[in-house]
């Protein structure tokens, strides 16, 4: 019995009946790690002590009889920007490579109630800035569908470790598709939920007006039980939202009859791989003939939604960057005259290309001179981006399209070409900008074997519907593991 092969939900059921136990659960998961990190650099941090000790501690309550959540006992990922107390937390940044907080991110907190044994911290683009998990400082990591390909960013780590079957589901956060893009090049399911649904305290910020954190598993079932768990209003954070139902699992009904889903045409004009346009109509006609209404209509100002995205998002980080000087925590630069020399040569070490290049984009549209030209500019366009979502969710109930222009890229494709790699955004990030819900799901495969996502947008705290309709067509499709996994080659 290949125990990581299962979704998480099923793995729950076994622990609970006590065919199988949370230790022998986490020890699969550690082995397979162990086995498989060579190949795929989907973690930083590694945590096998404190993992079967969690794993005991929940085995004792469980053979207590205390009434646990479906998770109870299961491995779970955890992306390396959310702190988790006494536990190396980088970033996959130098600056703070030697980084232990003090403190445990709510979101993390909520899954440790719930019983869940965290096996370690997963590889990242460097402070989530990234769309391929390439400018992490230890390394790329891989997809387990092709080891030449990139697994998507920035929560590439975490999709490819469930992927790969290290575990059987993560968490990652999603600040323009960083959790929705690497489900979808790495075949499995992925939320990004509401800005404001999930607690951001303990996650370390990127853009701080538009990260979320959000599960990443092989169905839609795993990703609705953990959001159930992890959504709650949290005081600690002031863009907390204090919510009514989060029942997400009585939502996965496979019913879709008269459902109206809006496919925005702007999403399917000129750089689409012509395989996944095909997929991903493909998956739409599906939906049509389980009782959906479906149509096309216009979205509008898609192709405003890139730069101002990465005006706001980089505006952000140069501010919420600010703190890794040196002084308080991480790393200091060893050779240094003088406390303005030491904070430019930690600053100039510490941080990769992609992180500089952002944080000088955002300190460039933030000066003086240039703040009204394009960070007031970009707010604007911001608000009408959010007016047109809410225009077309006057008629319709969901929209439909890619999550990427194509499938999984070639390693070291974008590096070359950062621009390549944020027009790469162009269907996810105005999801973000909106604060809207969205869900990728894997809805078949290119040419070459890839996967193809697709996703599906809600109205602000309509994740259920959402998820109804992800139910009902993952109920016509099979989930399909990386052939070489299958084969049982690892």
């Amino acid at each position: 019995m290949d125990l990581m092969s299962m979704t998480a939900v099923e793995l729950g059921k076994r622990i609970a009946s006590g065919e199988v136990s949370a230790v022998e659960a986490a020890e699969a998961a550690l082995n397979r790690t162990g086995r498989l990190e060579k190949d795929y650099n989907c973690f930083v941090t590694v945590d096998a002590e404190g993992a079967l000790a969690q794993a005991e501690a929940v085995q004792k309550r469980i053979a207590a009889g205390n009434r646990m959540s479906p998770l109870a006992g299961v491995p779970v990922a955890i992306k390396d920007n959310m702190c988790i107390n006494g536990m190396l937390t980088t970033c996959s940044s130098k600056i703070l490579s030697n980084f232990k907080p003090t403190y445990t991110a709510e979101a993390v907190v909520q899954l440790q109630k719930a019983g869940a044994v965290i096996i370690g911290k997963t590889n990242m683009d460097e402070f989530a800035m990234g769309s391929t998990t390439e400018t992490s400082f230890y390394g790329e990591t891989r997809n387990p569908w092709d080891k030449t390909r990139v697994p998507g960013g920035s929560s590439g780590g975490s999709a490819a470790a469930v992927a790969a079957e290290e575990v059987p589901y993560a968490l990652g956060s999603d600040t323009g598709g960083s959790i929705r893009q690497p489900a979808a090049f790495c075949g499995v399911t992925g939320i990004k939920p509401t800005y404001g649904r999930v607690s951001r305290y303990g996650l370390i910020a990127y853009g701080s007006s538009l990260d979320q954190i959000g599960p990443l598993a092989k169905d839609v079932t795993d990703c609705a039980t953990v959001l159930e768990i992890i959504s709650r209003h949290d005081s600690k954070d002031s863009t907390s939202v204090d919510q009514g139902d989060t029942d997400f699992t009585s939502a996965l009904v496979d019913d879709v009859k008269g459902m109206r889903i809006g496919i925005p045409r702007d999403y399917f004009g000129t750089g689409i791989d012509p395989d996944v346009k095909e997929q991903v109509l493909a998956a739409a006609k599906t939906l049509e003939a389980k009782g959906a209404i479906v149509e096309e209509f216009d979205l509008s100002l898609v192709e405003y939604a890139i730069p101002a995205y990465y005006i706001i998002a980089s505006a952000e980080a140069s501010s919420n960057l600010e703190r890794f000087d040196g002084v308080k925590y991480g790393y200091r630069t060893e050779d240094f005259r003088d406390l303005h020399n030491m904070y430019k040569k930690t600053r100039s070490e510490g941080f990769g290309a992609e992180v500089k290049r952002r944080i000088m984009l955002g300190s460039f549209v933030l000066s003086s001179g240039y703040y009204d030209a394009y960070y007031i500019k970009a707010l604007r366009t911001k608000a009408l981006i959010k007016q047109a979502f809410d225009k077309a969710f006057e008629k319709y109930d969901l929209l439909l399209g890619p999550v990427a222009p194509t499938t999984a890229l070639k390693l070291g494709e974008s590096l070359s070409d950062p621009l390549k790699m944020y027009l790469g955004d162009i269907y996810t990030v105005s999801v973000n900008l909106a604060g809207l819900p969205g869900i990728s799901l894997p809805c078949g495969f290119d040419r070459n074997g890839l996967p193809v996502g697709m996703q599906l947008l809600a109205r602000a705290f309509d994740e259920k519907t959402m998820l109804r309709a992800a139910y009902a067509f993952e109920q016509t499709r099979d989930y399909k593991r990386p052939a070489e996994l299958a084969e049982g080659g690892l």
